[in-house]
């Protein structure tokens, strides 16, 4: 057992402790040190350097040794430590990587940088993340949002195809007839028709270097309300100019590859677009997902951000929307906005559905935070 501890140890602390914890190590954790040392030790031991065919053996390495969540750690970690551009400017290399969040952001902030010969296996491999997002995350968003949605247009004459049977059972259980094995349906619960969209949905969103994962989570969010009827979805993605990426919600890894991670911030430009484009405020929920840090005039985003409160647009400021936070971020800015009614904290992806469902039917999202755990900034 103690050896095991010492062995441990050394692998931690690498090849430069093996005279002070002298142990015998196998083929395989011998293989182990190596990958460990190739990335963690690169400036005393010369590291990946920038052979590719290095690179390549060591991304193979590493998943023979460790388990996928740990890998996509390590990659993230060559990435920035050794600045290896080569995993993602070559098919073969992107072919061996374990595709993830991170990755597709750092695919995103390379943008055009990305050649010709690769752009094919960069579409796959940003493909396959998204489709294992959407399957995650799509019927948990819908659940929630059609939900909410539908409680909110009850009603209690429904037409027989509008019947919500399921709560109309639960209400009429106190009916129940033995005799006859049946329930008396004496009061009936209906969705209505819902011919047009219930409420107007903005997700304006900061695509400064600093938000790629929360591009990425916003962007299937984004796609997976789109197909929910009784919700229009609109997705503004904006640095120092606003895009509107709407149309391209249908297809969410063509929206991916249209957002350019980097450059500065213009958020009250991005209000100001916003604005325009609201034609029922009163049942408009806009969701900015930014730092706020403003590189734009400031008092005009102040004043466009009031404007926009006062009209009856509930607004709400997400700092991060992804699962390591917000540790930077514009704290006087976030300070004005909670002090005009916008709430300002992070979120992670498997509370936004309830986020949306909270915001839709008008709860008091202070309440809301408050009750997940949430940090209001």
């Amino acid at each position: 057992m103690e050896q095991e501890i010492i062995k441990k140890w050394r692998l931690i602390l690498g090849n430069e402790t093996k005279e002070e914890l002298c142990v015998e190590l196998s083929r395989q954790e011998t293989g182990i040190d190596k990958t460990l040392e190739a990335l963690y030790n690169n400036d005393r031991k010369g590291g990946l350097g920038p052979s590719s065919p290095n690179v390549s053996r060591w991304l193979g390495d590493i998943r023979e040794y460790f388990p996928n969540s740990i890998v996509k750690v390590m990659q993230q970690d060559a990435l920035k430590r050794l600045n290896i551009t080569s995993m993602l400017t070559e098919p073969e290399m992107l072919e061996a990587i374990v595709p993830d969040v991170h990755l597709v952001a750092n695919l995103m902030s390379l943008g055009k940088a990305i050649p010709e010969k690769t752009k094919a296996t960069a579409r796959l491999v940003v493909k396959k993340v998204v489709d294992e997002l959407i399957q995650k995350l799509s019927a948990p968003t819908q659940q929630a949002i059609t939900g909410s949605l539908n409680r909110s247009v009850r009603n209690r004459r429904p037409r027989h195809n509008e019947i919500n049977w399921i709560e109309t059972i639960k209400k009429n259980l106190k009916h129940y007839q033995p005799d006859y094995k049946t329930i008396i349906p004496e009061t009936r619960i209906g969705f209505g028709r819902k011919r047009k969209a219930l409420k107007d949905v903005i997700l304006c969103i900061d695509q400064s270097g600093s938000m790629g994962t929360s591009v990425i989570y916003s962007g299937i969010f984004g796609a997976v309300m789109a197909s929910i009827p009784a919700v229009k979805t609109q997705m503004i993605v904006f640095d120092t100019a606003v895009v509107d990426l709407t149309e391209e919600l249908q297809d969410p890894v063509e929206l991916l590859f249209g957002v350019q991670l980097g450059g500065g911030t213009d958020i009250h430009k991005a209000l100001s677009y916003c604005q325009q484009v609201i034609s029922r405020p009163l049942d408009t929920v806009m969701v900015l997902i930014t730092d706020l840090y403003e590189g734009g005039p400031l008092d005009k985003m102040k004043a466009t951000a009031v404007q926009l409160v006062n009209s009856g647009v509930q607004v709400i400021c997400l700092l991060a929307l992804n699962d390591e936070g917000a540790p930077y971020y514009d704290h006087q800015n976030a300070e004005f906005f909670h002090g005009i009614g916008i709430p300002v904290f992070a979120c992670t992806p498997d509370k936004f559905p309830d986020l949306m469902a909270a915001a839709l039917s008008k709860q008091d999202i202070l309440q809301w935070a408050g009750t997940h755990e949430i940090k209001i900034k």
